[in-house]
């Protein structure tokens, strides 16, 4: 008996030229948290399965990847506005963020997921303090994540050997569905030394590294400046690379920099959150030539105190847009592109290649179930041009993780979303209160 068949529902499938293709009134079938088959529908009284969702011609998608974020930051949405880098860091961020504990990490959490469950977001890699309570909070609402501790060498050795108990204990829980990550701020706020010292933890936990590095021009000039290297070099001569890699952002990511990373394409991705440096003003990631040099993209939306909101359609819609604007060509960042790097692209970049990012029969049951019979997105003359320039968080009706439904028909199964908000909505007043002298950091690249 199978777990759960999704019955009659249209499937975003990619062809052998990695074009997205449709197939039309299928069965999915899921046993054991991976996808069995996707075959014709066949009538549902001839199934057996525990669980059966009539998909009624909805558009079942590979669940939205969610590449870089800092989810709890949705604690501070709205707080820092119409600001420079270093003013958003120094006056806001960093200051507020010296007020949080781990009970407010646990409801930011929530609330974060919440708004990404229903906009289809299945994963998402996060970078943030107190992750103990941030995977807890993963492991209550049934999603997927790839979990690092954010840290600073102004930490100490301390901070290390708290990275190091929390990967022990949450590498693989929640039914596999948590991944841990080590997370070293960056180059500018983590000196050599203490990097290679992060390199050699990964390698005795067998575990990736999650940082943000040339974040934009302003620092690689610094550095430059500074030590006449950039800091993609600086990953480069800490070992960082060896390891599987994250970059967050690389808006400031220069050609000799692509080149460098063409040495480590098969384990290293970047992260690109192409909202919050709009808002910032900082660029756009080199997508282009780094996906000809072969390293992964995938889409992120950084945290919600940049961004404003977690919804990975915005960055997809903001990707293709800004690229074919950069370029001056409405040919480039084509459909079937951008696409790619929504899931596939986007899978890879969070380590998990192969496992989710695609519906085929072996991958990981992670996948959306999309209602595509509103105004905005009739007629159908193209779906997966839909996908990207039409379809809002709205459309999301189903979202099933590990081959486990987690909302239904737009109703949350495992999380209170009221409750959510309620406990969110009773620490405003003291998360955002800046105290002269206390902030967790100075920005100073």
């Amino acid at each position: 008996m199978l777990d759960l068949l999704i019955h009659n529902c249209h499937v975003l499938l990619f062809d052998e030229q990695n074009q997205p293709t449709i197939a039309r009134n299928q069965d999915i079938a899921i046993s054991n948290h991976l996808i069995t088959s996707i075959t014709p529908s066949s009538p549902v009284e001839h199934q057996d399965a525990s669980q059966i969702i009539n998909a009624h011609g909805q558009l079942a998608i590979p669940g939205l990847i969610n590449c870089h974020a800092h989810v709890p930051m949705v604690l501070f949405r709205g707080l820092a506005e119409d600001m420079s880098v270093d003013r958003w860091f120094n006056e806001i961020i960093w200051p507020v963020e010296s007020n949080l504990n781990e009970e407010d990490v646990y409801w930011g959490m929530l609330l974060g997921l919440v708004e990404m469950i229903e906009a289809g977001v299945t994963t998402v890699a996060d970078h943030y303090f107190f992750m103990d309570q941030a995977a807890k909070a993963v492991s209550q609402a049934g999603t997927r994540a790839a979990l690092g501790w954010a840290i600073f060498a102004s930490q100490g050795e301390d901070a290390l050997r708290n990275s190091e108990r929390f990967v022990e204990a949450w590498q693989g829980a929640a039914d596999g569905r948590i991944t841990t990550w080590l997370a070293p701020h960056a180059p500018y706020t983590c000196d050599d030394d203490y990097l290679r010292a992060t390199v050699k933890l990964a390698q005795q936990l067998g575990v990736g590294i999650h940082i943000h590095a040339s974040e934009d021009k302003q620092q690689v000039d610094s550095s430059l400046q500074k030590r006449g290297i950039t800091p993609i070099q600086v990953l480069e001569n800490t070992g960082i690379l060896e390891q599987q890699t994250l970059i967050a952002h690389g808006t400031g990511i220069l050609p000799q920099d692509v080149e460098l990373l063409t040495k480590y394409a098969s384990h290293v991705g970047v992260a690109h959150c192409p909202k919050t440096y709009m808002k910032l003003g900082v660029g756009l990631t080199p997508i282009q030539s780094l996906r000809k040099a072969g390293v992964a993209i995938g889409l992120g939306t950084d945290g919600a105190a940049s961004n404003n909101t977690m919804d990975i359609w915005e960055s997809l819609r903001l990707m293709a847009l800004t690229q074919k604007q950069q370029a001056g060509n409405p040919e480039v960042m084509t459909i079937g592109e951008a696409l790619d790097i929504a899931f596939r692209g986007s899978a890879a970049t969070v380590g998990l290649r192969g496992q989710i990012g695609e519906l085929r029969p072996g991958a990981l049951a992670d996948l959306v179930l999309l209602d595509l019979s509103g105004a905005h997105q009739q007629p159908l003359h193209n779906i997966p041009a839909n996908l990207i320039y039409s379809t809002r968080a709205s459309d999301v009706q189903t979202v099933i993780v590990n081959g486990k439904p987690i909302m239904l028909g737009r109703k949350l199964l495992t999380l209170d979303k009221a409750e959510v908000i309620r406990q969110v909505n009773k620490t405003m007043d003291r998360l955002a209160q800046r105290i002269p002298g206390r902030k967790i950091q100075d920005y100073n690249p």
